[in-house]
């Protein structure tokens, strides 16, 4: 008789990138064998080495821990990696003069290029509303990681209801509050 998911598992773990495994081992400070917020917090820093905050950190223990024990595993975590390059590599095309912070216009460019069509006043607002206090303006990478995961979400949300097509719906403040609770907390 053969152990299919041992075998299996093994391959899982060739496959897996050996970048992301060793990142695991040093991040899991408690040799759990789980990544939980405190040590993602401590593993996760902006360009300045300003630590990502806690929303953002949440966040990414949501989006990847499958089994909602408020930690993740090695795959779990493999999976943040990825995610985590793919945002690394967006915002640093996007910040241009290389301050570690995006800017009302490199984040509007930035999202123009994900498709949103948001006027530069909207990409200002989100500016002024996540740039850490006492800080010059700009979103660092873990606010635009989480803003833009956040905006993912609630296109989703509206998409889902937008049936025809039209970029409008017409729902109640229940089926609104509805889909930012599933989506975004």
């Amino acid at each position: 008789r053969i152990n299919h998911t041992g075998w299996c598992r093994r391959i899982e773990e060739k496959e897996m990138n050996s970048k992301a495994y060793q990142w695991f081992q040093t991040v899991d400070t408690d040799r759990s064998g789980f990544i939980n917020l405190k040590e993602l917090k401590q593993a996760l820093v902006n360009s300045n080495w300003s630590s990502f905050n806690d929303e953002t950190c949440l966040m990414m223990i949501n989006m990847f821990d499958k089994t909602r024990s408020g930690r993740m595993d090695l795959f779990g975590f493999s999976a943040l990696w990825d995610f985590m390059q793919r945002w690394r590599a967006m915002f640093q095309q996007y910040d241009r003069d290389r301050s570690g912070c995006i800017s009302g216009m490199e984040l509007q460019q930035a999202l123009a290029q994900m498709g949103y069509n948001l006027s530069p006043q909207f990409s200002e607002t989100l500016v002024q509303r996540f740039t850490v206090r006492g800080a010059r303006p700009g979103i660092q990478l873990d606010r635009f990681i989480h803003v833009c995961t956040q905006l993912q979400s609630m296109t989703q949300v509206f998409r889902e209801r937008d049936t025809s097509m039209t970029g409008n719906i017409r729902l109640s403040y229940e089926d609104f509050l509805s889909g930012a609770v599933t989506r975004l907390m």
